[in-house]
């Protein structure tokens, strides 16, 4: 899993780096699968098919743009100077899987998205802090909801983080928001996936008519980052490390 992750690490980073104006979603969806192949590793996204979904998911990346909180299908839509872009990407290797995202900027942005970008993406390393053995579920959740309460931004309820390893999603269900103490008992050894999605506006979302991609309900723009993590005695290792790090602009 750790050369999973070192291999989805570099893909997303060349992916965020294509995300220009101009770009068609669709070509970043294309440079992710034709880097994991390249790799020798398999898309975990393309063809998944979630538990209640009648249909799988038809792309390797997902791309939400704006008011997209996450699992955005690629397609015609071109990037503009100022959106923002959620870039969430799973990898398959040796039937290992990981999972990352990252909300990104195309050209020059507002400073209120600058600083939604910012903030998810600090409350991503506050929930990894917390992440040790010992310690709860509820213990990450309640980090990233002390941390965001002061900027009143809508923390997404009905997605959440979750394990990761043998399959895309497993347990446990690793929501954003949480009490100390709570929820199952985080052990060396388990890997889990954190990620963090907040909104301008309000926490409510709704399901776009494509079945796959979650808007926000008020139409304000949403972030997203993520990271795969393994509990150890020491505390979190970051599997997908790097990611969050990225120095092109408030990534």
């Amino acid at each position: 899993m750790r050369q999973a992750g070192a291999r989805l690490n570099f893909i997303l980073r060349a992916v965020a780096k294509a995300a220009t104006s101009g770009t068609m979603t669709k070509d970043l969806d294309r440079l992710a699968l034709k880097l994991i192949k390249e790799g020798g590793d398999g898309p975990a996204f393309l063809n998944y098919r979630p538990a209640g979904a009648k249909s799988a998911f038809p792309a390797s990346l997902c791309v939400s743009v704006n008011d997209e909180v996450v699992h955005g299908i690629p397609g015609e839509r071109i990037l503009n100077e100022g959106d923002i872009v959620g870039l969430d990407l799973g990898l398959k290797r040796q039937n290992l899987f990981v999972d990352a995202a990252v909300t990104v900027a195309v050209g020059k942005i507002d400073q209120k998205a600058k600083k939604l970008i910012e903030i998810t993406r600090k409350a991503l390393e506050i929930g990894i802090h917390e992440a040790r053995a010992g310690g709860t579920i509820g213990d990450i959740g309640y980090a990233i909801e002390s941390f965001v309460r002061p900027y009143r931004y809508g923390i997404v309820r009905e997605l959440a983080g979750h394990g990761v390893g043998y399959a895309v999603h497993e347990e446990p269900y690793v929501p954003n928001y949480g009490t100390r103490g709570s929820g199952p008992v985080l052990k060396p050894g388990m890997v889990l996936a954190i990620e963090p999605m907040l909104n301008e506006g309000g926490e409510r979302i709704k399901l776009a008519k494509d079945k796959f991609t979650y808007k926000t309900k008020d139409g304000t723009r949403s972030a997203h980052f993520e990271h795969t993590i393994l509990i150890t005695a020491r505390g979190a290792e970051i599997l997908t490390q790097g990611l969050t790090s990225e120095k092109r602009g408030v990534v």
